[in-house]
């Protein structure tokens, strides 16, 4: 798959390019097929994990290497002559971050199928791109969105303003991806969390760094092709675990109304009562804590102090002074910290102080009620707020960045028309699977998981818990020694690389799932690196600041930006700022409110000039960013601001519902009050119909 399949992957060898991606995918099956068989022969789990991530790194550097280029046009838009179907597979791969591989179906596990909301807005925004804006794209014939709108609007500021949010937009999206390679890599290497940043840090950078837009294009197919069959194998082996039904579409039914009818069982089960009483009851004893802070503090300072002394003096074993001594060296050492803390503790054991450990019904698809207020009710959301985070979502995938570029790469304008249709039929092969995997997981968690004897817990959850005790933990608040789902904490950013341990699958099959992950983390790093290092490089540096410089140096520029920028977002990753879709979800708004309005009105409406559009994204970027740092109540807390109450019911990562109207009425009404640009040059020809 080497160098032919990327020197010359026009549509002049489809069959040949085909042969060798079958082969790819072929050669996968074969290869976790003989892990496991090894596997169960006694193979070290550690070869194992080794192997997978091996074998797909060496794949796509002998992509990326094969693909080296330093022409602009290769390393920019990947020469113009992606065919249709590839280009469609790359964006799936693009699109399909570790939000949508890993994030979705544990959001769908941990908030029932409220979280559809996400597989509707993203695969909704694709047929606005299919619409609206990937053909004018194309026909415009430019490198990046900010180029798009120089050359439509006329004039650097709009240019700026793109920019601007190009690269903010892409640096939060590639921050998620990194911390999502973080996770899988020291998953797969049994690195610290900091270590596997950096070794799946430079599986992004041999691609994008090398060969631009070309290496990229070319790897993602590939790596599509992994991170689905990663995907698909665990759902398929679990329906047939389950239901014997090899086809887990007409499983899910079946598996639903069994998960239902277990999550009435544990509503009611008193045991799960107990747990819900003691995590209410250390609520309290955190909230009693945070009312005089200093004194509580000196208080438990003193109660730990005497329980090590008399522990020590006792002298009968070791462990009592060892766990004294580790709770003293735990405390929080001044009042600041222990508000931070105490805080934290109150709000987690609030949320866990509720039936079904504070998830939802899985078959609940929003709260009903009337909305209002600024409490949340746990993870549901209520009616308007579902569709108010399906229309930002929606919006958000037709200005995202990342996205949009690769519509430059294709030979024509129908060719990019074709490549919406090709990625809405990838992209849906995972999403019709994920709340299948959620529901599925959820039905050995509640019945295989949950009742276990502590001394009896499943290898999965104590290796988890050992490792990144942030992700899986359990405890026995009740002290019965059995353990409910309420003492049971899975953060679903991890749940579908458990997945497989969960349904006691293979090993290999885990490993099969962390390489598709690390697939899917890494195919989009690389577009929003390239993104963003090509928005800073081709439109500030180039355009902007200093115009007319040789194209090869265009790209030595767009490269050095690209490491720094990789660095960068490695450190922000490297913080663990938050989950990957909290992450993930605010850059939607933003790109929604900025972005989007500026593309279709500068598509539909040739009175909109430079002033309004610039207006406009401002515009827009300013109304979101208020209320996402007025109502997000851990930004707001950051801010040492109190969040205000809600819109409408409407949560923070929603924010764009309200920057959309205010970005396109500002681009309207300012467009309409100054002049309009000359309807001349080759801009007015690229808006007529593709």
């Amino acid at each position: 798959m080497g160098a032919g399949s990327a020197a010359e992957p026009s549509a002049a060898r489809p069959a040949h390019l085909a042969r060798r991606y079958v082969a790819c995918a072929l050669v996968l099956l074969l290869f976790t097929a003989a892990m496991v068989v090894m596997e169960r022969s006694g193979l070290r789990r550690t070869w194992i994990a080794s192997a997978f991530l091996l074998m797909p790194v060496v794949l796509y550097a002998s992509i990326g290497l094969a693909c080296r280029t330093n022409e602009a046009a290769q390393y920019f838009v990947a020469g113009r002559n992606v065919p249709a179907i590839y280009n469609g597979m790359a964006i799936g791969a693009d699109w399909m971050s570790v939000a949508s591989f890993m994030g979705l179906a544990g959001l769908l596990y941990a908030n029932g199928f409220g979280g559809l909301a996400y597989v509707l807005g993203w695969t909704g925004g694709f047929c606005l791109i299919a619409f609206f804006i990937a053909p004018y794209l194309r026909k415009f014939g430019q490198y990046t969105i900010p180029d798009f709108l120089g050359e439509r609007y006329g004039g650097r500021l709009p240019r700026a303003v793109g920019l601007l949010v190009t690269a903010g937009c892409s640096l939060m999206y590639v921050v998620a991806q990194i911390y999502g390679i973080g996770l899988i890599t020291s998953r797969l290497t049994g690195f610290g969390f900091e270590m596997g940043i950096f070794v799946g840090l430079g599986g992004v950078l041999v691609c994008s760094f090398v060969g631009g837009m070309r290496a990229i294009t070319w790897t993602q197919v590939a790596q599509y092709l992994i991170l689905m069959i990663a995907f698909l194998v665990p759902v398929v082996w679990l329906s047939i675990k389950q239901t014997g039904n090899p086809v887990p579409q007409i499983a899910l039914g079946q598996q639903l109304k069994k998960v239902s009818e277990r999550e009435r069982e544990l509503r009611e089960d008193p045991r799960e009562r107990e747990v819900i009483a003691a995590f209410r009851a250390e609520s309290e004893a955190y909230a009693d804590r945070l009312h005089d802070v200093e004194r509580s503090l000196g208080d438990e300072r003193a109660r730990l102090q005497r329980r090590l002394d008399v522990a020590s003096a006792q002298g009968s074993s070791i462990a009592e002074p060892r766990a004294a001594r580790r709770a003293v060296q735990e405390l929080p050492k001044d009042a600041a910290t222990a508000r931070e803390v105490w805080s934290r503790a109150r709000d987690i054991d609030r949320e866990r102080a509720q039936p079904l450990a504070g998830m939802p019904p899985q078959a609940d698809l929003f709260r009903e009620g009337a909305p209002g207020g600024n409490e949340r009710q746990g993870p549901q959301r209520s009616r308007l707020d579902f569709l108010a985070l399906m229309f930002c979502l929606m919006a958000g995938t037709a200005g995202m960045p990342h996205i949009l570029a690769r519509f430059y790469t294709t030979p024509t304008v129908a060719a990019a028309r074709r490549s919406v249709t090709w990625a809405l039929f990838f992209i849906a092969l995972l999403y019709v699977c994920a709340p299948i995997l959620a529901v599925l997981v959820k039905y050995e968690v509640l019945t295989s998981v949950v009742g276990t004897s502590f001394a009896e817990l499943p290898r999965w959850i104590l290796e988890w818990s050992k490792s990144e005790p942030s992700l899986v933990s359990v405890v026995d608040i009740n002290h019965d020694g059995v353990l409910q789902l309420g003492e049971l904490h899975i953060t679903s950013d991890i749940l579908v690389l458990a997945a497989p341990e969960i349904g006691g699958l293979p090993f290999a099959v885990s490993c099969l799932v962390a390489a598709g992950g690390l697939a899917a983390a890494l195919s989009t790093a690389d577009g929003l690196l390239l993104t963003i290092a090509n928005a800073l490089s081709h439109d500030l540096y180039f355009n902007i600041v200093h115009r007319g410089p040789p194209t090869d140096r265009q790209v030595a520029v767009s490269k050095v930006i690209l490491l720094f920028v990789a660095l960068v977002a490695a450190y922000i990753a490297l913080q663990r700022p938050a989950g990957i879709l909290l992450l993930v979800t605010p850059v939607f708004s933003i790109a929604a409110a900025t972005i989007f309005p500026a593309l279709v009105l500068g598509v539909v409406w040739k009175r909109a000039n430079r002033w309004g559009a610039s207006a406009g994204m401002l515009a827009g970027f300013a109304a979101t960013l208020y209320y996402l740092l007025t109502r997000q109540a851990g930004i707001a807390a950051a801010a040492d601001a109190a969040a205000a109450a809600l819109w409408f019911g409407i949560q923070a990562e929603s924010a764009g519902v309200f920057g959309v109207p205010v970005a396109f009425a500002a681009n309207v009404l300012v467009s309409l009050l100054t002049p309009p640009r000359a309807e001349d040059g080759p801009w007015v020809d690229a808006l007529r119909q593709p």
